[in-house]
């Protein structure tokens, strides 16, 4: 997912300017931890901050605790995730908030800017990138694509149905045409959408190309990858007002609701030239989010 990508790249940015990474807490001499995901129940923890506060105590005192947050309750329904987050935060120097819409949730359980501050994420723009990629010729018909590796309901999927169903008018169908990539909920059918399995990679960079347009319908995500990469590889976004999306696409699409949503794909397609153009130039990529890292790092020790 979202935050294994995430990893990787800043371990390689990291390897790059010579500095060392490990992904335990056996040394005794690490400058910097970063705790990425702390629930104790998540099969991809490696380490949590009960694990760190040990190390604190037992192996190295002046190690220095970075806490990332990616994850709230508002993301997918649930209850305690937000507490369990605060819980972990007791074992941190610093916060790092991938949208400032996260961060002004956990603003009301205590946390403050003085020791917290938003890093927006990024993908990697060496994979993800518009080399190759053609402009919509306005001729054919307008291609919407949305991508995403869960299937939870609230990565947009009541959106993805609306427009699924706005294909059965042939007026509508004749003009714009839908894709989904990814896993599906189950029990869960469109009627006139093309259906692609989950793309990763490259694989999912060349892809993605063959469409003009990027629909997200996303609710109360704090960041995520899939419009990121998107936009890194020419696509104008429609994007709901929830969540961090508006902080990652603001100006380089357009925004809308369930009850406005064709008006808003045709007024994307009629402002289309100016969101491509200005898509040349979209600066969330990981190379970006990686050196504020790096920053803050330095800035720490």
């Amino acid at each position: 997912g979202g935050g294994n990508t995430f990893l990787i790249n800043l371990t390689n940015f990291l390897l790059k300017q010579n500095h060392e990474v490990v992904n335990n807490l056996n040394d005794d001499d690490i400058d910097i931890i970063l705790l990425i995901n702390p629930l104790p129940d998540s099969e991809h923890s490696t380490f949590n901050h009960l694990d760190i506060i040990k190390y604190l105590k037992y192996k190295n005192k002046n190690a220095l605790v970075v806490h990332r947050f990616n994850e709230c309750d508002e993301r997918k329904g649930t209850k305690g995730v937000n507490r369990k987050l605060m819980d972990a935060n007791r074992s941190a120097d610093f916060s790092i908030f991938v949208s400032e819409w996260l961060f002004g949730i956990f603003e009301k359980y205590g946390i403050s800017n003085k020791n917290a501050r938003t890093i927006l994420g990024g993908s990697d723009k060496k994979i993800f990138n518009q080399m190759g990629k053609s402009s919509w010729n306005k001729n054919d018909k307008f291609k919407i694509v949305t991508h995403h590796w869960s299937s939870n309901w609230m990565k947009g999927f009541d959106t993805y149905k609306k427009l699924d169903l706005l294909l059965n008018d042939k007026k509508i169908s004749n003009k714009i045409s839908f894709t989904y990539i990814g896993n599906v909920p189950e029990k869960f059918f469109f009627q006139n959408t093309e259906l692609f399995p989950p793309l990763e990679g490259k694989f999912l960079s060349d892809k993605l190309k063959e469409f003009d347009g990027y629909i997200t319908g996303s609710i109360n995500e704090p960041s995520g990858n899939h419009h990121v990469e998107a936009a890194l590889t020419g696509l104008p976004i429609l994007y709901l007002n929830s969540g961090g999306m508006p902080e990652y696409c603001r100006e380089y699409g357009i925004e809308f609701n369930l009850e406005n949503l064709e008006e808003k794909i045709y007024e994307l397609m009629n402002d289309y030239d100016n969101y491509f153009y200005k898509l040349k130039n979209y600066r969330f990529t990981s190379d970006e989010t990686n050196r504020e890292y790096l920053k803050l790092f330095e800035d720490l020790i």
